[in-house]
């Protein structure tokens, strides 16, 4: 199989079991990203902060920007229909059904049980984004040096962006974005 067709049924297969929203179709990218090598972990922390940081389903926007990456404009948008395609179709076939069946015991149940998975989907995303975001554990495990573990600065921007959410909590979420991305590009992390 084509590597295009490949990138198609990997993200049509994200967009099928990522239940949750954007999040929770982190831990999957990250699966595609070891298991293909499309792209590389420290591209995928890239990829979360633009997805983050533009308007739009960060799902979307993530695999919008892995289909540019791998096949430009061709790639971006079948990517994104490979991706929401399952949703339209699941959500055209069970419309009516969900619509004469929504208090059923069953469906209720499905929902029920439905709800601590995405939870963990979520918890997962956040707990990859934060260790890829502040701990380079390649250079740890190459070096075995606690002080290579942690990413300083990340970790220094990180605080001082908290301190300002708590002493200026009124401050505007894009603000915060764009002092991020200015200390970023400013300081290459």
């Amino acid at each position: 199989m084509s590597v295009f067709l490949m990138m198609c049924w990997e993200f049509f297969k994200t967009g099928l079991f990522a239940i949750g929203g954007g999040l929770a179709t982190i831990p999957f990218l990250k699966e595609i990203s070891v298991k293909y090598g499309w792209f590389s972990m420290d591209l995928l922390t890239t990829m979360i902060a633009v997805s983050e940081s533009t308007p739009g389903p960060v799902g979307v926007n993530m695999s919008t920007y892995v289909g540019y990456t791998m096949f430009r404009i061709p790639g971006a948008i079948f990517a994104t229909l490979s991706l929401v395609a399952p949703s339209l179709i699941i959500i055209c076939c069970i419309a009516k059904a969900l619509k004469t069946f929504k208090d059923s015991p069953v469906v209720q149940g499905i929902f029920s049980g439905i709800r601590p998975a995405v939870v963990g989907f979520i918890i997962s995303a956040v707990i990859s984004i934060f260790t890829m975001a502040l701990l380079n554990t390649r250079a740890y495990e190459a070096t075995g040096a606690l002080t290579d573990l942690v990413k300083i600065p990340a970790v220094l921007l990180l605080f001082v962006l908290l301190g300002i959410s708590y002493w200026k909590p009124k401050l505007h979420p894009i603000v915060i974005i764009g002092i991020a991305a200015a200390a970023g590009i400013l300081f290459r992390f």
